[in-house]
Parts: structure tokens; C-alpha cells; sequence
């Protein structure tokens, strides 16, 4: 229901308006209306009042909420730097970090991101992950993901304007990327006993990482590459916690 509205909306939105933003904010309020639709089918009020919880459970490890704002456009930097493509910004650096502060907390996650996820995290992934385990329910959630942005492809140059190829080229992009980026959700959704803020944050810091918008750095994949050496981190750390807790497990067993 949201994949099929959601089209017609930026569809509409790129090809009437030239401008892909109003078909996202339809896109947004779609995503939000049918999660809601459907929790409430499911769940009753209740459940619609739980899903809402998350997206103001705050009370996380200081450690998330740094993972989560600072994390990828760091090592994004980082990857840069080492590749060669990492250049001075035309402003300071301060004005650089403001500017990735004001998208990625206010523009990205409260204004955007934080109603995106309540549908893809709080209502699909969730109940995935609950049926087929962390992996299966993240890489499953990335087909539909990945879906529904199809037709951003488009948004910059209208559906005459862009040549097929790289249509194609960014379609590949993002299906090889979208099971990247529902892990690093997942993990981090679950390691914070199911906080859609800290999801949120995470979601709106890799898009606010991207050249256009964190301009000191040449190409469009270092962000990609970010994303993916923290879902390493993160698989790494929660493999070390649980064999932690296996050792303290057995430890306690054993006395």
C-alpha cells in the first residue's frame, strides 16, 4: 500500500513539479498513515500507543547517541582521506558541522527521518526480526526498502532527463546498499532495547554524510563505504557481547 501511493506520489511530484521534495513529504505522511493503519488493525490502540513509545525512548547508552550522529561522518572523512578525495570545504569547518548538526538532528531525524522509520523499523522490521531473527528480518525489510526509492533515481534531471545506464547504475547501488543499511538499523534498534530515536538519528546522519551535503570530499560512495566499516563494528561488538554474556553464563553456572 505505501510502495504503491509512495510512486504515484514522487512520480507525480518529478514530473509535474520538477521536484521530487513534495512527493517525499507525501511519501513521509504515507509511510506514517499506513503503519498506523496497519498497527491498529493488528494491534489496537494499544499497540499504536507502543509503537509511538519508541520513537521518544530516549534513555540509551551515551555510547548510542554517539554511534549514531558522529559515527559515519567520521569515518565517511576518514575514507575519504585515505582514498585521496578528501579536500578543504569552501567554508570552515565549524560551518561544516553546524550545517551536518542542523540536518541530521532537526531537518533529518525530527522532522523526517523519525516518522520514516516508525513504518519501516517500529511496524516491518520489527515484526520480521521477530519471526526470522535479526539478519533474516533486516535483509528481508530491505527489499521493500529499497522499493519504495526506486523512483528517487529520477529526481534530479526528470525521467528524460537522466540516461538509463545511470538509472541503472543507481538502482544497483541502491539494491546492493539497502541490506546494509537495514542491518545497521537492526542492530542498532535491538542494542538499544528498540529506540526508533536513535534510528532515526542514524538514518538521517548517512543522509546528511553524502557530498551534497558534507562537501569536503569528492565522489558519492566514501559515505557507502562508511556505513558499511560501522556495520562491521557493530556485528564485531555484539559478537563480543554475547560471548561475554555465553562466559558469564557459564561462569555463574559453574560456581
Amino acid at each position: 500500500m505505501a510502495i504503491a501511493l509512495s510512486w504515484v506520489a514522487l512520480v507525480l511530484s518529478i514530473e509535474l513539479l520538477g521536484n521530487a521534495l513534495p512527493g517525499i513529504l507525501a511519501e513521509l505522511l504515507i509511510l506514517l498513515g499506513t503503519a498506523v493503519l496497519v498497527t491498529a488493525a493488528a494491534d489496537g490502540r494499544s499497540g499504536v500507543r507502543a509503537l509511538f513509545r519508541q520513537a521518544v525512548h530516549w534513555r540509551v547508552g551515551a555510547g548510542w547517541y554517539v554511534a549514531a550522529v558522529l559515527a559515519l561522518p567520521a569515518l565517511t572523512v576518514l575514507v575519504a582521506a585515505a582514498t585521496g578525495t578528501l579536500h578543504q570545504p569552501t567554508d570552515d569547518w565549524a560551518s561544516v558541522a553546524g550545517a551536518y548538526m542542523l540536518n541530521t538532528v532537526i531537518i533529518g531525524a525530527l522532522l523526517g527521518n523519525i516518522w520514516e522509520e516508525l513504518a519501516w523499523t517500529g511496524l516491518v522490521q520489527r515484526r520480521l526480526m521477530e519471526r526470522h531473527g535479526m539478519v533474516g528480518g533486516s535483509l528481508l525489510t530491505a527489499v521493500p526498502f529499497a522499493l519504495i526509492h526506486l523512483p528517487l533515481a529520477f529526481a534530479g534531471k526528470g525521467f528524460t532527463g537522466i540516461p538509463w545506464p545511470d538509472v541503472a547504475l543507481a538502482w544497483g547501488v541502491l539494491l546492493v546498499f539497502a541490506p546494509i543499511f537495514r542491518l545497521l538499523v537492526g542492530i542498532a534498534y535491538l542494542g538499544t532495547g528498540q529506540s526508533l530515536l536513535i534510528v532515526a538519528l542514524l538514518h538521517a546522519s548517512f543522509n546528511a554524510s553524502e557530498q551534497t551535503k558534507l562537501p569536503v570530499f569528492d565522489g558519492a560512495w566514501q559515505q557507502i563505504a562508511a556505513a558499511t566499516l560501522l556495520l562491521a563494528v557493530l556485528v564485531l561488538l555484539r559478537k563480543f557481547r554475547a560471548l561475554a554474556a555465553e562466559a558469564d553464563h557459564g561462569a555463574a553456572v559453574a560456581g
